[in-house]
């Protein structure tokens, strides 16, 4: 017993050795620290590579990371405006939020040290509070390494020189397996919803796709586009322009898994059972819709969801406006569009065919027989080019062309085509002429680079064999002497840098004349809208540059009266039309049953 006294009497003096050796702790900031290379400390944001996706806040398994507004950032198209904000009493630095950075803007630093006695300053918005913390960058995520996956599954397509031999549909589609797969890439961010004409429901459906539920992703979708088949063949996809994943990879697929979820439903009926949509009782309420365009079509939908008696007038034979007799079936089979439009019409949506308003019934008859009138009547008529011959046999007007070629009709056109213009109704001209075994040119103002169609229209046109002659300013159609196309001559541009700092123009090089032989020419450089069908009511309607002004509802200037769709917008595409439809049926709803 005695012994176990002694040595524990003893034991502390054996610390003293420690004093002739140096301390293990170091006076800071006298005596300056340096981390190791791959130390991982404080958070850096880049916060202009930052898009405020909140992806890095979302897995957080220690709820250390939250969005906040910052001052220095500006919320646009593609950019929430938030920036994540460190609670570094919480933080583990454990890194995952920088491994799945989208856009690689977050990064750990080997800044490690903070003395306080405030515990805000624990608080930390990375690169706003700390932007000298870029000089000590240790951990940054790479896209070899990253959680996310940015490469796209591609899309199968018909092979070019097969598939201009008839109009089968260009785009495979996404098998089960592969619509999973790309599903599985979305980080559920929601910016695409934001940048969304419609705002759809992005996120929600793709997850539901990946979950393995298309039905539930079909009922998504419905919830507020009742055109979404065709819009999953040939929207313009502006969501997959601000995806996340764009950032450092390839955008999600948003468009074709939209397509694929709705392909799952093959018929009208499929539709309706799987959506199985709530319709209202009838609440004695008439609505007059003019045109059975994607704006008319939306409008009437959700109108007669919530019990109104919906009357579509349409001039033309069938429903769809230009994206029945305007797109070419090799991107949007008709039996498609018929699905969606037949389910349209099985809850109750009534569509007079063949009925031309201003015609074979007034405006002043529908106007004053309903309780609201929507139009969504679109820009029917073309520009013309303002050059000697247009008129000639063989040359029209590319959307004319597209229109009786839709409508079954034959056209003869020749074995070489010239196509002027450079959007997709030109690229659509010329890609069904070369279906229909012409050579095809486009001759355009400025470079293939200016070109405003879809790159994806582009390059299908040049898989399929249409030439491009750029930086040509058509001047005269040549004629035979039957006054038949038999010509078209242009002149070579040369693009000069504005003075305002704009785009190149092209000014015509004199004497660069050159004629091309030709048997026919398609002019595509634009529409305009046709409202003569006012009639009395013309001055009551104001236009303005040729559309509609409405309000944010959508209402124009005479009371009850709304419209959308290209009269309406100059965004000019099917998805902002439906925008306009969706946004008028809530606003007729609010004024008509006094909703506040």
């Amino acid at each position: 017993m005695g012994f176990f006294n002694l040595k524990g009497t003893l034991k502390p003096l054996t610390s003293l050795k420690q004093f002739a050796k140096p301390p293990h702790t170091i006076r800071y900031p006298e005596v300056p620290v340096e981390a190791s290379d791959r130390y991982r400390g404080f958070h850096y944001n880049d916060v202009e590579d930052c898009i405020g996706c909140g992806n890095c806040s979302t897995i957080c398994m220690n709820d250390a990371i939250d969005m906040t507004i910052v001052d220095q950032i500006k919320g646009e198209k593609g950019d929430s405006g938030l920036r994540p904000r460190i609670d570094y009493g919480r933080c583990c630095y454990c890194a995952l939020c920088v491994d799945v950075c989208p856009t690689g803007s977050l990064s750990l630093t080997k800044d490690f040290i903070n003395v306080t006695n405030d515990a805000n300053t624990l608080l930390v918005t990375p690169g706003i509070d700390n932007p000298e913390a870029v000089e000590n960058i240790s951990y940054s995520s790479s896209t070899e390494w990253s959680l996310n996956n940015f490469t796209r599954i591609p899309m199968e397509e018909l092979e070019g020189k097969e598939r201009v031999k008839c109009f089968a549909e260009v785009v495979l589609g996404y098998t089960e397996e592969q619509a999973r797969q790309e599903a599985d890439r979305c980080i559920s961010c929601g910016i695409c919803t934001e940048v969304c004409p419609d705002h759809m429901h992005i996120p929600e459906y793709i997850n539901a796709i990946a979950k393995g539920d298309d039905e539930d992703a079909l009922r998504i979708i419905y919830d507020n586009n009742p055109l979404p088949e065709m819009c999953g063949k040939v929207c313009t996809r502006r969501c997959e322009d601000v995806c996340a994943i764009a950032t450092r990879g390839e955008p999600v697929a948003i468009r074709w898994l939209k397509r694929y979820a709705t392909e799952t439903a093959e018929a009208s009926d499929v539709t309706r059972e799987i959506v199985n949509p709530e319709i209202r009782e009838a609440n004695g309420k008439k609505v007059g819709i003019i045109g059975a365009g994607p704006s008319g079509l939306t409008a009437g939908y959700y109108l007669a969801l919530r019990g109104y008696d919906v009357t579509i007038w349409e001039a033309n034979a069938k429903a769809g406006g230009m994206t029945m007799y305007g797109i070419p079936k090799y991107r949007l089979p008709i039996e498609s569009l018929e699905k969606q439009i037949n389910y349209i019409q099985s809850i109750g949506v009534k569509i007079n065919f063949n009925t031309k308003v201003g015609k074979d019934i007034s405006f002043k008859e529908i106007y004053e027989n309903n309780d609201a009138v929507f139009m969504g009547v679109g820009f029917p008529k073309a520009w013309t080019l303002g050059i000697e011959g247009e008129d000639a046999k063989g040359s029209m007007q590319a959307v004319n062309y597209l229109h009786m070629i839709n409508s079954g009709e034959s056209v003869e056109i020749g074995d070489k085509v010239a196509v002027i213009g450079g959007g997709n109704v030109a690229i659509d001209a010329a890609r069904v002429a070369r279906r229909f075994g012409a050579d095809v040119t486009m001759l355009y103002r400025r470079r293939v680079k200016d070109m405003p169609a879809d790159w994806e229209e582009i390059e299908g046109a040049e898989d399929e064999g249409v030439k491009f002659e750029p930086q040509a300013i058509p001047i005269k159609v040549h004629t035979d002497d039957n006054g038949k196309v038999n010509g078209i001559e242009y002149l070579k541009a040369e693009m000069v840098q504005s003075e305002e700092g704009g785009r190149p123009r092209p000014v015509a090089i004199e004497g660069s004349n050159i004629i091309m032989p030709v048997t026919a020419v398609f002019a595509a450089i634009g529409q305009q809208g046709d409202y003569s069908f006012l009639d009395e009511y013309t001055d009551k309607v104001k236009v303005e540059r040729g559309r509609f002004i409405v309000d944010d509802k959508q209402q124009t200037t005479l009371p009850r009266l709304f419209a959308g769709g290209d009269s309406a917008n100059r965004t000019a595409d099917a998805i902002s039309a439906i925008a306009d439809g969706y946004r008028a049926c809530k606003a007729i709803d609010e004024m008509l049953l006094d909703k506040q």
